[in-house]
């Protein structure tokens, strides 16, 4: 049995999708780029129909996963998982991931990339924590072990995270300052044995800064 598009009416609350009429009575929302084509007077069938509103479901996810790219980059996984919590069937999300990917917009390798020189410019951390953020992810590991192929040493990335929290620690006696800095490297998963002499290293330097300080004070007043 056919019917027949009477009506094609842009929605109010929602410009991007319009309401499509068959044989005058409201039948189904689509999405305004699986709507193009249609026009008032074509004859459909039930097969037709739901062809239509498989399209809409595809698209409207992959519209979903572009307003999550817009906020940053994710993984595969992250965005099946996203997806999924929007109650996409595992179909539509195979198809909108293949999509992104086929685009561009998803790449696990340069996500991996990306991953890393963010967390080591603005929040070092260690090899074993990166991996395993890493792994959370869902990312192999050859994608792992191509993101780390240009990384510092261990002891260099370990300084570089010591040198942004000591700041945080000025004023500090020193078993307070060693303290806490040896727990937040521990807490960013560097090993004792890597950043044991850079306390000490932190420790002088923050104590040279703090008598230069003192002696450009004096010389003022």
């Amino acid at each position: 049995m056919q019917r027949v598009i009477t009506d094609i009416e842009q929605q109010k609350k929602n410009p991007n999708r319009v309401n499509i009429f068959l044989d005058e009575e409201f039948a189904f929302g689509l999405h305004k780029f699986v709507a193009l084509g249609l026009k008032i007077g074509d004859a459909m069938d039930e097969a037709q129909i739901l062809q239509l509103q498989t399209e809409d479901s595809i698209e409207e996810a992959y519209q979903r996963g572009l307003r999550l790219l817009s906020f940053r980059a994710r993984s595969e996984h992250e965005m099946r998982t996203r997806l999924m919590g929007y109650g996409c069937d595992e179909g539509v999300i195979e198809q909108v991931v293949a999509r992104l990917t086929d685009k561009g917009y998803l790449n696990d390798q340069q996500f991996a990339a990306d991953w890393v020189e963010n967390r080591i410019t603005f929040r070092p951390r260690g090899r074993k924590l990166l991996r395993m953020e890493l792994q959370q992810k869902k990312l192999n590991e050859e994608q792992i072990e191509s993101a780390f192929k240009d990384l510092p040493d261990e002891v260099e990335i370990a300084r570089q995270a010591a040198m942004k929290y000591s700041v945080k620690l000025k004023g500090l006696d020193e078993q307070t300052f060693k303290k806490r800095l040896y727990g937040f490297l521990v807490r960013r998963g560097f090993h004792y044995e890597d950043f044991k002499p850079i306390m000490e290293e932190m420790w002088e330097e923050l104590n040279s800064s703090n008598l230069l300080e003192k002696e450009v004070k004096n010389d003022g007043r």
